[in-house]
């Protein structure tokens, strides 16, 4: 009961509790409620989260690195993010999908895939409206455009964009 009571605190006040540019009040009290109430996150020293961030309360904590920046409309389940890493509005970052082998069984009653945290090293940017698919790593110092779509793994400092995405250029 209690869990479901702070998780309804969270989404009902301080998920929608507004930004201030001068007044940082809002990101201090939603990271503190995720990390000491919620107990959902770990680190996340220096890190800034945006109003309406939704955060898996699933069985697996999310860790963020320092510095990180998480914009808003941002969906987070099971991950791991690194250090100075920029997260643009509306990514989402999924742990499980719909199983959908079969044709005999509608695809919502086949359950789901096993939980497959993404991973986000350190010092990556990822654009606006960008989906990260389960399992998926994103390598240190990489950019990953507006609008991808994440499949397989990034390697570090590239650059990928598109449907799937795919590495385009490398900063080295």
């Amino acid at each position: 009961m209690y869990n479901k009571i702070t998780i309804a605190i969270y989404y009902m006040f301080i998920f929608k509790l507004p930004n201030s540019r001068y007044l940082k009040v809002s990101n201090k009290i939603r990271v503190w409620y995720l990390k000491n109430i919620l107990k959902i996150i770990d680190s996340c020293e220096e890190c800034i989260f945006e109003e309406r961030v939704y955060i898996s309360t699933g069985k697996d904590k999310i860790s963020i690195g320092h510095h990180t920046h998480i914009n808003e409309g941002v969906f987070i389940q099971a991950a791991k993010i690194g250090n100075f890493v920029l997260i643009a509005p509306n990514v989402s970052i999924l742990s499980n999908a719909h199983v959908h082998e079969r044709f005999d069984i509608p695809i919502m009653l086949q359950g789901m895939t096993s939980n497959e945290p993404v991973t986000i090293e350190d010092d990556v940017w990822i654009g606006r409206n960008v989906i990260i698919m389960p399992g998926c790593i994103i390598g240190t110092g990489s950019i990953v455009g507006a609008g991808a779509i994440v499949t397989k793994n990034i390697p570090p400092f590239s650059i990928a964009v598109g449907v799937p995405a795919e590495v385009i250029k490398n900063r080295k």
